[in-house]
C-alpha cells in the first residue's frame, strides 16, 4: 500500500475545498444578481449604508448586490482566484479569516463611507488582496511568499481604488477591505501549511563525512586530527635528464 508524504496529503486534502466553495460563494453571488434582474428587484437598498441602523444590515448582504453585469463580472474573476488561494494554503483559518474579513471590512465601510449605499463584492476581493499578501510576505515560508508576489503581479493596480477617483466607486469600501486584511494578517495564526516539511529534505550527513568536514579549518585549510600525521612533501626535481650527442665526421675522397 502507497503512503502519501506530507506534501501530497496536502494537496489531496486541501485542492477539493480550495476549487469546491469559492465556486459556492461565487455562484451564490450570480444566482443573487439573476433573482434581481429576472424579477425586476432593486437590492440596493440592502446595502450599506453609513451611520444608519438600517444600514448595519449591508455589512453581510452587500458583497451579494452588484449594480450591473459590469460590476460582478470584474469582481468574479479575482474573487475566485483569491478565494481559492485562500482555501488552499490557509486551510485551517479560511472560514475565520473570511467571516472576520467580511465583518471588519462592511463595519468599517459603515463607520468612514459617505452618506449613500455601498453595494458589492470588491471590499472583499480588497480584503482577500490584503490579507494573502501580509500574511505572506510575515510567514517566511518560501510558498506563502511566493504567493504574495504573485497576489501583487496579478492585483497590485488595486491599491490605486483605495484612494478617491472615479465617482460611484466606493474607494471607502476598498479601503475598508485593504485595512481589513492588514490587521487581520497579525492576528489570525495559521500553521497549516508552514508545518509541511520543505519540497527537498536536506540530506543527512553521516559520522564519516562529519569526521572529515572536521579536519578543514573556518578558512578551509587541511588541519588533520591525527597528532602523527603528516604533510606528504609533493615537491618535484625539475633536474632534466642529460642528453648526449654525438657526431662522427668521416673524410670524403
Amino acid at each position: 500500500m502507497k503512503t502519501l508524504n506530507p506534501i501530497d496529503q496536502h494537496h489531496k486534502s486541501s485542492l477539493a475545498p480550495a476549487i469546491l466553495w469559492p465556486l459556492l460563494i461565487l455562484f451564490s453571488l450570480w444566482i443573487v444578481y439573476w433573482i434581481e434582474i429576472r424579477f425586476r428587484f432593486n437590492f440596493t437598498s440592502f446595502g450599506v449604508y453609513p451611520r444608519e441602523v438600517k444600514g448595519l444590515f449591508g455589512i453581510f448582504a452587500s458583497p451579494f448586490i452588484h449594480g450591473g453585469i459590469d460590476h460582478i463580472y470584474k469582481n468574479s474573476i479575482p474573487l475566485l482566484v483569491l478565494l481559492a488561494s485562500l482555501f488552499y494554503f490557509y486551510k485551517d483559518i479560511a472560514w475565520k479569516a473570511l467571516f472576520f474579513g467580511w465583518l471588519t471590512s462592511g463595519l468599517l465601510t459603515w463607520i468612514i463611507a459617505r452618506p449613500s449605499f455601498h453595494i458589492g463584492a470588491s471590499g472583499i476581493v480588497y480584503f482577500l488582496a490584503s490579507f494573502l499578501f501580509f500574511k505572506g510576505i510575515r510567514s517566511r515560508n518560501y510558498r506563502l511568499v511566493a504567493l504574495a508576489l504573485i497576489v501583487v503581479f496579478l492585483y497590485g493596480s488595486l491599491v490605486w481604488g483605495t484612494m478617491p477617483g472615479e465617482p460611484g466607486i466606493s474607494w471607502e469600501g476598498h479601503l475598508s477591505g485593504f485595512i481589513s486584511g492588514f490587521f487581520l494578517s497579525f492576528f489570525l495564526k495559521s500553521t497549516h501549511f508552514q508545518n509541511l516539511p520543505p519540497l527537498n529534505k536536506p540530506k543527512k550527513k553521516t559520522n564519516s563525512e562529519d569526521e572529515f568536514m572536521k579536519q578543514f579549518d573556518e578558512n578551509g585549510d587541511f588541519r588533520p586530527l591525527d597528532p602523527d600525521y603528516k604533510e606528504p612533501n609533493f615537491s618535484q626535481s625539475t633536474t632534466a635528464d642529460q642528453v648526449e650527442i654525438k657526431y662522427n665526421v668521416e673524410d670524403k675522397d
